[in-house]
C-alpha cells in the first residue's frame, strides 16, 4: 500500500455502486461525469466527509463543541485520507454585517494598519490633526521661528492670588501682555486665563526648552506661542504657510500646541486609535444611526402607494384598501375633504404640501405616518412585523453616508483617504494604492508587515478573477462561484501544505479567459504538497488536470460507477462521454435542431428598451432585447452584467409588475413594458429553507401522489383524506419524528446525533398509512424513488409523468423525489423553478386564469451551472419550448455552448470593474466570432 495514494474500498455512499480507487496525492485530480453520476458523493460525500470526521476526531471535546461534525460516509475502509477543507459553491453568509473584507479579514489588517499609522484630520477646519512633545515644539520653533520675538503663554484655572504667589504677574488679554493687578475687575468672571510664561527670542534652545516645560506642565500639555514678526514681505508670506497658526495682529501670529489629538483651532478631540476604533460591528465606534449596517430603512413612497395614475377614492394607498385597515381609509377621506385635499385627483397631480399633509396627517386625520407609528407599537406580534417589512426600503444612511463608521475612526486617514473610502474601492485599485502609498520612514517601518499580508491577500484576490469586488461589498450579495473563489484566496495566502481539498466547480461565474488562472491557482496548491479533487465540467480545466475520474456512464441510478480513472493522456485515448468533448469529437450536435430566429432579430421582433443605466460601474448603456427570442448577454467578470440585466432590469421590471419593492439601479427609462405580460428571475437561491420542503411539494407533485392514494380501496375504507398522507400534518405521519424519519438526541458536550426514528425506522409513516399502497408501493417508497424511476412507475398517470418528464428533460432524472430542498444545489434549485414555470404551461387548464403561459420575460443568471455538456444540450431544448411558446428568455452566461445558440448577443466589458460596463458587442453569435476587442469573440471563434 503507497502512502502516495488515496485508496477508497467499497464506497456505496449515496448512488455509488461498491466502487475501489486509488487516487494520487500532491495531483490536481478532475472529477467529471453526467449530472447525478456520483461526482458530489465521491469527491464531497466520501471523501470529503472521511476526511473532515477523522481530523475532528483528532480534537479536544471541547474544540468539538464548535465545529460541524459530518456522518460518517458508507465505504468499507479509506487509507491513506489527509486532512480536508471543502470549498463548494454554496453561499451561507445570510447577515448584512459581513462583507469581503471581514469575510477574508483583509478589513481586519487594514484596521490595523490605520490604527497604526493613520492621521487624524479635524471634521470642522479640514486640517491635520497632531500631537507635540517638547523637543517637537523646540524643533519646530527653532526652524521656522529662528531669530524672532515670542510670548509663551499657558491657560489654567487657577485663582489670581495664587498665581501671583507663585510669580506669575502678568496675563495675555486682547492681544497683549497685562498686569495682574490692573485686571482684577475685568476678569472676576473669566472660568480660566492665559498665563505669560516667558518673553523671548527664538533662538537660545536651552531657555526655550525650560520654558515649553514650564507651559506644557501647567498648561495641562496645552501651550501657545505668539510669534511677532520681524519683517514684511518674503517671511511674511512663508507664514502664510504655516500650519496651525492665525493671526493676532499685522505684526503678530498664535501658535497653539497640544500632547493629546487636537485640533489646534477648533479644539476638537480625537483619541489614540486602535484597531476597535474602525470596527462598524463594535456599538461604539459604529455610525450612530445606521448601527453600523450603513443604510437605514425607511417607508418607500412608491411601495405605499404603487400606482400614482389613481386618486384617493380609487384606492391609491394599497395598504388601506385591505378589509382590516378600511377605518384608516374613511377617516383619511373624511380628514382630506375637511383640508380641502380632491380625494379624485390622482396622486401625480398632488401638490408638495397636499402629499406632507397625507402622510404626516393634520388636525382632521391621522396621516400615513401616523398608520405605520401606531402599527410599531404592536411590534410583538409577527404578522405586523410581516406587514411593516413590506412597505419598507433601505436608503443609505444620512449620517455616515453607507460608510458605517462613527464620525471619529473616519477622521483618520492615510494619504487624505478613510477606511471607508478605501473599502470602497475595487480591489485592483486598492493593490495599486498601497503598492504607492506616500510614508515616511518610521511610518514604513511601523506599517511594514500589516502593508505585506494586505498586498499578499490582495493579490490573491486578483489571480482568482475577483479584483472587480470592492472590500465593502455585502457577503451575502456574492453569487456562489464569488464565494468560492473568495475562500480560494484565502486558502492561497494560508499556504497550507499536506491538506486535502475538494473544490466544486471553481469556475462558476468565470469567463473562459479567467478560467487559467483558476488552473494555476490549483497547480500552485499540488506543488506546495496538497491534494486537489475538482469537480468540474470545464474543458480547461479537465484538460490541466494530471488525473480524471469520470463518473457515470448516467445520472441517478444509472450511475454511481467509474468509467475511468487514470492520467491525462490515458484518458484521452478513450472515447467516454466527457473524453469526446475534451477531444472536440462528436460536437455536430451542438446546435442541432435550434436555428436562430434571424441573422438580425431585431430587424424583425418588438423591443424591450432599457436606457441610460448608470449604477455601480455601468456607463450610461442603452439595452434593447428582442421579445420571443434567446438573448445571452456575456462578458468578463465584473463587466456589469448583473448590474445590467438583475439590479437594473428585472428590478425596474419587478416594481413595475409590484413583485419585487427593492429599488432598481439608476436609468433613465424602460419602453415596450406594455409588449410583455410578466417577468421572472428564475435564480440559483434555494427552493425551500427546510429539509421538509422537497421537488415533490415544490413543483405540487406531492399533491397528485397523495390524491392518488386518497382514492385506494384501503385509504377509502379507512376514510383517509390526501391530507392524510401529508409529513407535514398530523394524521398518517409519525408523531414520534413528526414525519422527518429521525429524531435528534442532544448529546450536550458531544454533537447531537440524528438516529433513525425507532417506531416509523426512517420511512416518516406511521403503519396505517404505509399499508395503503398504489401499484405495490406505498408513500414512502414513493418518496425513495429517483425521478427516472417514478416516470416509470407512473406511466398511466399522464399529470404526473407530464411533471416528471420535464425535470428529466433538464437533466434532473438522478434526483430523489423526497430529496430535502437544502441539499440541492443552486444549480438544481435554478432547474427546479424552470421546471416549475414549464409544467404550468403543460398542465394548464381553461378555469386557472391567474397563470401566465405566454409573453413573459425570463431572466435566468448562469442556469448550467453543474451541468455536463450533454446535460447543457438538453436544458437548450427546453429553452426553447419556453421561446416556442410566445415568451421571452434572458440568459447571462459564460458558457460558450449556450451563447452560440443564442439568438441575439450582448456583449459587456470590455474588462471587469471600473474598465467594464460598456456594451462592446450587440449581434448574433456568428458576427461576436469575428467581434475585435471582445474576448468572448476570441474562445467563441475557437469553439466553432
Amino acid at each position: 500500500m503507497s502512502k502516495y495514494e488515496l485508496i477508497i474500498e467499497g464506497a456505496r455512499q449515496n448512488n455509488l455502486k461498491d466502487i475501489n480507487l486509488n487516487i494520487p496525492h500532491n495531483k490536481v485530480i478532475a472529477v467529471t461525469g453526467v449530472s447525478g453520476s456520483g461526482k458530489s458523493s465521491l469527491a464531497f460525500d466520501t471523501v470529503f466527509a472521511e476526511g473532515q470526521w477523522r481530523f475532528i476526531e483528532s480534537l479536544s471535546t471541547y474544540a468539538r463543541l464548535f465545529i460541524e461534525k459530518l456522518d460518517r460516509p458508507d465505504v468499507d475502509a479509506i487509507h491513506n485520507i489527509r486532512p480536508a477543507i471543502a470549498l463548494e459553491q454554496k453561499n451561507p453568509v445570510k447577515g448584512s454585517r459581513s462583507t469581503v473584507g471581514t469575510l477574508t479579514e483583509i478589513y481586519d489588517l487594514l484596521r490595523v494598519l490605520y490604527s497604526r499609522i493613520a492621521v487624524p484630520y479635524c471634521p470642522q477646519c479640514g486640517k491635520e490633526i497632531r500631537k507635540w512633545d517638547t523637543s517637537q515644539i523646540v524643533s519646530e520653533l527653532l526652524e521656522k521661528h529662528n531669530g524672532e520675538r515670542a510670548v509663551i503663554i499657558f491657560e489654567t484655572d487657577e485663582p489670581l492670588e495664587s498665581l501671583k504667589q507663585r510669580g506669575f504677574h502678568r496675563l495675555w488679554l486682547d492681544g497683549e501682555a497685562k498686569d495682574i493687578d490692573d485686571l482684577k475687575s475685568q476678569i472676576s468672571n473669566l472660568k480660566s486665563v492665559e498665563v505669560v510664561l516667558d518673553r523671548l527670542v527664538i533662538c537660545d534652545e536651552p531657555r526655550l526648552s525650560d520654558s515649553i516645560e514650564t507651559a506644557w506642565r501647567e498648561g495641562k500639555e496645552r501651550l501657545k506661542a505668539i510669534i511677532f514678526r520681524q519683517a514684511i514681505g518674503d517671511r511674511q508670506e512663508a507664514i502664510k504657510d504655516i500650519s496651525s497658526s492665525y493671526s493676532l495682529s499685522p505684526i503678530a501670529y498664535m501658535r497653539v500646541f497640544s500632547s493629546k489629538n487636537s485640533c489646534d483651532d477648533c479644539g476638537i478631540e480625537r483619541p489614540e486609535p486602535s484597531p476597535i476604533l474602525f470596527s462598524f460591528n463594535h456599538p461604539v465606534c459604529a455610525c450612530p444611526e445606521c448601527k453600523g449596517f450603513g443604510n437605514i430603512l425607511i417607508y418607500d413612497e412608491d411601495i405605499i402607494i404603487p400606482d400614482k395614475r389613481l386618486s384617493l377614492s380609487k384606492g391609491a394607498i394599497e395598504l388601506w384598501e385591505k378589509p382590516g385597515y378600511s377605518w384608516w381609509k374613511e377617516q383619511m377621506i373624511k380628514g382630506a375633504k375637511k383640508s380641502g385635499i380632491d380625494i379624485n385627483k390622482t396622486y401625480d397631480k398632488f401638490t408638495k404640501e397636499e402629499k406632507d399633509a397625507l402622510f404626516k396627517g393634520n388636525q382632521h386625520f391621522y396621516g400615513i405616518n401616523g398608520f405605520f407609528e401606531e402599527m410599531e407599537g404592536k411590534r410583538y406580534k409577527l404578522h405586523v412585523r410581516v406587514l411593516l417589512s413590506r412597505y419598507r426600503s433601505p436608503v443609505v444612511c444620512p449620517k455616515c453616508g453607507g460608510k458605517r463608521l462613527c464620525e471619529t475612526g473616519l477622521s483618520y486617514k492615510i494619504n487624505g483617504i478613510d477606511i471607508a473610502d478605501l473599502s470602497n474601492m475595487p480591489v485592483s485599485k486598492i493593490l495599486n494604492l498601497l503598492e504607492n502609498l506616500h510614508l515616511s520612514p518610521m511610518q514604513r517601518d511601523i506599517a511594514k508587515e500589516a502593508l505585506r499580508q494586505i498586498v499578499l491577500k490582495l493579490k490573491f484576490f486578483e489571480r482568482v478573477g475577483l479584483d472587480y469586488l470592492t472590500l465593502s461589498r455585502q457577503a451575502k450579495t456574492l453569487s456562489g462561484g464569488e464565494y468560492q473563489r473568495v475562500n480560494l484566496s484565502n486558502q492561497l495566502a494560508s499556504a497550507l501544505t499536506g491538506t486535502l481539498y475538494v473544490l466544486d466547480e471553481p469556475t462558476i461565474g468565470l469567463h473562459p479567459r479567467d478560467t487559467r488562472r483558476i488552473a494555476e491557482i490549483m497547480r500552485e496548491l499540488s506543488s506546495l504538497g496538497n491534494t486537489i479533487i475538482v469537480v468540474e465540467h470545464d474543458k480547461d480545466i479537465i484538460s490541466s488536470s494530471d488525473w480524471v475520474i469520470e463518473m457515470g456512464p448516467g445520472g441517478g441510478h444509472l450511475g454511481g460507477e467509474v468509467v475511468f480513472s487514470g492520467a491525462m493522456d490515458e484518458f484521452l485515448k478513450t472515447n467516454t462521454l466527457t473524453a469526446k468533448y475534451i477531444k472536440g469529437e462528436g460536437q455536430e450536435v451542438k446546435g442541432k435542431g435550434i436555428p436562430a430566429v434571424s441573422p438580425n432579430p431585431l430587424a424583425i421582433k418588438p423591443l424591450l428598451s432599457l436606457y441610460g443605466a448608470s449604477g455601480n460601474n455601468l456607463r450610461n448603456i442603452d439595452l434593447k432585447v428582442p421579445l420571443e427570442t434567446l438573448t445571452v448577454v456575456t462578458g468578463v467578470s465584473g463587466s456589469g452584467k448583473s448590474s445590467l440585466v438583475v439590479e437594473t432590469l428585472y428590478l425596474a421590471l419587478a416594481r413595475h409588475f409590484r413583485i419585487e419593492p427593492e429599488h432598481p439601479l439608476s436609468h433613465k427609462k424602460i419602453d415596450g413594458i406594455e409588449k410583455i405580460k410578466g417577468v421572472r428571475l428564475i435564480d440559483q437561491t434555494p427552493i425551500g429553507k427546510t429539509p421538509r420542503s422537497n421537488p415533490l411539494t415544490y413543483l405540487k407533485l406531492f399533491d397528485s401522489i397523495r390524491k392518488l392514494f386518497s382514492r385506494q380501496l384501503e385509504a377509502k375504507a379507512h376514510g383517509y383524506t390526501p391530507g392524510f398522507f401529508s409529513f407535514n400534518v398530523p394524521g398518517g405521519r409519525c408523531e414520534t419524528c413528526k414525519g422527518e424519519g429521525y429524531q435528534r438526541m442532544e448529546m450536550y458536550f458531544f454533537e447531537d446525533i440524528f438516529v433513525r426514528c425507532e417506531d416509523c425506522k426512517g420511512r416518516r409513516y406511521k403503519e396505517d398509512a404505509l399499508r395503503v399502497a398504489y401499484k405495490g408501493k406505498n408513500i414512502s417508497d414513493i418518496l425513495e424513488m429517483t425521478v427516472d424511476e417514478a416516470y416509470e412507475f407512473f406511466s398511466g398517470t399522464a399529470e404526473i409523468k407530464s411533471k416528471l418528464a420535464t425535470m428529466m428533460d433538464i437533466g434532473l432524472g438522478y434526483l430523489r423525489l423526497g430529496q430535502p430542498a437544502t441539499t440541492l444545489s443552486g444549480g438544481e434549485a435554478q432547474r427546479l423553478k424552470i421546471c416549475a414555470e414549464l409544467s404550468e404551461s403543460r398542465t394548464m387548464s381553461p378555469l386557472r386564469k391567474t397563470a401566465v403561459t405566454k409573453g413573459m420575460l425570463y431572466i435566468l443568471d448562469e442556469p448550467t451551472v453543474g451541468l455536463h455538456h450533454n446535460d447543457v444540450l438538453k436544458f437548450m431544448q427546453i429553452i426553447r419550448k419556453l421561446i416556442e411558446s410566445g415568451n421571452t428568455v434572458v440568459i447571462i452566461e459564460h458558457n460558450l455552448d449556450v451563447a452560440s445558440q443564442a439568438d441575439w448577443v450582448i456583449d459587456l466589458g470590455p474588462e471587469g470593474g471600473e474598465k467594464g460596463g460598456a456594451i462592446i458587442f450587440e449581434g448574433t453569435p456568428d458576427e461576436l466570432k469575428d467581434a475585435k476587442g471582445s474576448y468572448t469573440g476570441q474562445y467563441l471563434k475557437k469553439y466553432f
